[in-house]
């Protein structure tokens, strides 16, 4: 059996020296989605590792026999046909666990971003900010805390839980919804003290949308938020998506946006990525990022290791 894997949206270098001790050939040239198939073929690749740009789908997986092993590095898995990869024997395997912090980190610091108006701040005071210093002092002089608000997370996996621990460490009453989940054990980690635990229990949806100043999505995908889950909302609510572009319908969001249902919003994730809705992009009251909640140093070298040790035992 051959050993190479084709890395095609890269691996931490820890990863990629996992798979070299355990002797495997890694290459990490991006070959593009076009020529990928030729690629896989004529190199004899036994795996490919994807992140969220290369695409997996069903012809690829049927023009690719010396494929074994398909990995993602990260949650989702929507670029890759999971199900038809496994019916046609390939393994196909993620990373679940190792972003989640991350991911909680870019929610927290849209919602302090927000709260203070420094995405928008940061547009202005380059702008002006030496001719109407006062009239944006003025602007932004409204700003609230976090603390002893109600946060709401729509799924409870590992992402929203890390969610949950930062909002209890701040002072914040968490609420959340899981369909699959009735309640969880969050341990927030202390330094110099032993943990703390705190066990929450799962609420219906419209619980959640009724009580919530301040909404985090973290589900896999889905239109979970709409016109009807907006008029639903506390007015003024704050919400943050960096789940899956699609589970906010974003025309909506608009729409709440324009009219003050929704005071302030952020985007990691977007319907039409790479190529995000115009009006999205120049809101005064959207907080945006470009798909980086993974993109730490700390998440990245997380991922590369547990990429590579659930490759080496799915190859082995």
């Amino acid at each position: 059996m051959s050993k190479k894997i084709l890395a095609n949206d890269g691996i931490d270098a820890k990863g990629k020296e996992l798979l070299e001790k355990a002797g495997f050939t890694v290459v990490t040239e991006k070959v593009a989605q076009d020529q990928l198939t030729n690629a896989i073929n004529t190199e004899n690749y036994v795996a490919l590792t994807v992140r969220s740009a290369t695409k997996v789908r069903k012809d690829l997986i049927d023009a690719c026999p010396t494929l074994k092993v398909i990995g993602r590095g990260g949650v989702g898995m929507d670029n890759i046909d999971v199900d038809y990869a496994r019916a046609k024997g390939l393994q196909v395997i993620n990373t679940p666990a190792a972003s989640s912090h991350s991911v909680a980190e870019l929610v927290f610091a849209h919602f302090f971003g927000l709260v203070r108006f420094l995405h928008d701040s940061n547009r202005k005071m380059p702008l002006s900010g030496d001719t109407e210093f006062d009239v944006l002092k003025k602007k932004y002089a409204k700003g609230v805390e976090l603390k002893g608000k109600t946060l709401g997370i729509i799924g409870f996996g590992r992402i929203g839980q890390e969610v949950a621990k930062i909002g209890l460490g701040i002072g914040m009453k968490v609420i959340a919804h899981d369909p699959f989940l009735t309640e969880a054990m969050i341990e927030i980690d202390i330094h110099g003290v032993s943990p703390v635990r705190v066990k929450i229990q799962t609420l219906a949806m419209d619980k959640i949308l009724e009580e919530a100043d301040f909404l985090t999505l973290h589900v896999p995908s889905g239109k979970v938020i709409g016109a009807k889950e907006f008029a639903s909302m506390k007015n003024g609510v704050c919400i943050v998506n960096a789940a899956r572009g699609g589970v906010i319908d974003e025309q909506e969001l608009l729409n709440a946006l324009n009219s003050g249902k929704v005071a302030h919003a952020a985007l990691d994730v977007f319907e039409n990525e790479p190529n995000p809705m115009k009006n999205l992009l120049l809101h005064e009251k959207i907080s945006l990022t470009p798909h980086i909640g993974a993109a730490t140093e700390e998440a990245q070298e997380r991922i590369g290791i547990e990429l590579a040790e659930k490759m080496i035992a799915a190859l082995s």
